[in-house]
């Protein structure tokens, strides 16, 4: 779970910093830099399983090609920043496995990773620069910090203390910096889990990869589970075609990014073995209640082809008639899709979704905004099977969808100006609360209805409003 993010110097995130909840909704224009937002924290997942210049040219924007990496760093009048600095503050799973298997336990769950990145200039001409590890760190938060740390509203006794554990004792942390005798800067690996001696060090400017990005086995059960917690942060832009297609029986059974394998996704629910019969229908029938909140259906199931070795999504229409995925609208699987991933007890971690309003009509849009809702975790309840510790993040520029949230969960990305480094003035983008909301109250600066009234009123140029039907 992603508590709290920081960036600065990362395309047009300067001195930026936001607190999620286990559900927020991020409401601002086409190009304010939203985007940029989920950006940051995608180059941290990408971190886990890449080189920094694999993740570089990864993250939406940079396309594929070294020369764009520059467009990652903030750009002014007198050029582009020469670092960027991410840091995120996260709960973790404590019990994780390393890459051959074994189990590993974390020391603390809450903690809070910072990862500092510079470009280096080609030596000769012709020559693209390079990425540069300029700092990592790890360090836990004490269970004592985390009351203040953890500002949206919670269960204390049933929700942060099930999340919160801290046994880490020593003041370095896991992963620090320190500067060696030539003023280079090195990478402390802190021992853990049970180890004893001095950490292992490693020198940032020739590293390919972070430490977190390079953490596989149980020596390092803290790091990895900061990794394993990074690697699951999804980012969900499902695709129709992805969608409607069918599933062989050796697909892999975990929805993708792209909406791909929910026929094997919504089998493998149906066919768990901690499932009996009536639990299975259950699941069937459950997400077949949600769907036809949206549609008029019946059924959802999955039909088994023995012969060809498919599986295939099917709903029923209330006359009867089956229908393929492949024949329902893209707003429809859209819908079913994230019904699915709500029925998934598996399914954990930071969801990032951007515009889920699309293909859905206006006079259904609660439905969906209370599907988005569901998929987050309950902070009032204990997480587990029921209550799966999951978190959503999406991004709108609907006025239909932000009336629709709770102001709780709100903020809206608004452009602002600066004085940058050399005494300039920048544009940059902060996300603000509503008033007397849970950040607001916090001491973040807030605003109130009057500087979103783009959302809550007709857009200029009307030809319809419902005043009009006085003089019908």
């Amino acid at each position: 779970m992603l508590t709290h993010l920081e960036v600065d110097g990362f395309k047009n995130l300067v001195n930026f910093a936001v607190d999620f909840g286990p559900f927020t909704c991020i409401a601002g224009p086409n190009s304010v830099g939203k985007s940029n937002v989920f950006d940051a924290i995608r180059f941290l997942s990408l971190l886990t399983d890449h080189t920094i210049m694999e993740a570089a040219l990864q993250v939406r924007g940079s396309g594929i090609d070294a020369s764009d990496i520059r467009g990652l760093f903030h750009s002014s009048e007198h050029g582009y920043a020469d670092r960027f600095r991410i840091a995120a503050e996260m709960i973790v799973e404590p019990h994780v496995r390393d890459d051959f298997g074994r189990p590993a336990e974390a020391t603390s769950t809450f903690l809070r990773y910072e990862v500092e990145i510079g470009y280096e200039s080609p030596t000769f001409r012709g020559i693209l620069g390079r990425l540069v590890l300029l700092s990592e760190t790890l360090n836990y938060i004490t269970e004592g910090d985390a009351n203040n740390k953890l500002k949206f509203p919670h269960s204390a006794q049933n929700f942060r203390k099930a999340v919160v554990v801290n046994k880490r004792r020593s003041a370095s942390g896991y992963i620090s910096v320190q500067t060696a005798a030539d003023g280079q800067t090195e990478i402390v690996v802190h021992q853990d889990g049970g180890s004893r001696g001095p950490g292992q060090i490693a020198p940032a400017a020739t590293a390919p990869r972070t430490i977190v990005g390079t953490s596989n086995t149980s020596v390092t059960p803290t790091i990895l589970a900061a990794r394993r917690e990074m690697q699951k942060w999804q980012f969900l832009a499902l695709e129709p075609s992805a969608m409607r297609k069918p599933d062989h029986f050796q697909a892999e059974s975990y929805l993708s990014a792209n909406g791909a394998h929910l026929p094997a996704t919504l089998y493998r629910l149906v066919t768990s073995e901690a499932n009996g019969e009536e639990e299975s229908a259950g699941i069937y029938a459950t997400i077949a209640n949600r769907l036809s909140e949206l549609v008029p259906i019946d059924e959802v199931n999955v039909e088994v082809d023995e012969v060809r070795q498919l599986l295939t999504l099917e709903v029923t229409e209330r006359t009867g008639v089956r229908l393929p995925a492949s024949s329902l609208s893209d707003g429809t699987l859209r819908f079913l899709t994230l019904a699915v991933l709500v029925a998934d007890p598996e399914a954990q971690g930071v969801i990032c979704i951007e515009e889920p309003e699309n293909g859905i009509h206006p006079a259904k849009m609660n439905e969906m905004v209370k599907l988005l809702q569901d998929l987050a975790v309950d902070p009032s309840e204990v997480p587990g099977p029921e209550n799966p510790f999951r978190q959503v993040v999406v991004a709108t520029h609907s006025p239909a969808f932000v009336q629709l949230q709770d102001r709780q969960d709100l903020l809206f990305a608004l452009e602002t100006r600066m004085k940058g480094k050399h005494g300039e003035s920048i544009q940059t983008l902060r996300c603000q609360p509503l008033e007397k909301t849970w950040r607001a109250e916090a001491g973040q600066s807030s605003v109130g209805l009057g500087t979103i009234l783009a959302y809550l009123s007709a857009p200029p140029g009307a030809q319809l409003e419902l005043s009009q039907l006085v003089y019908e």
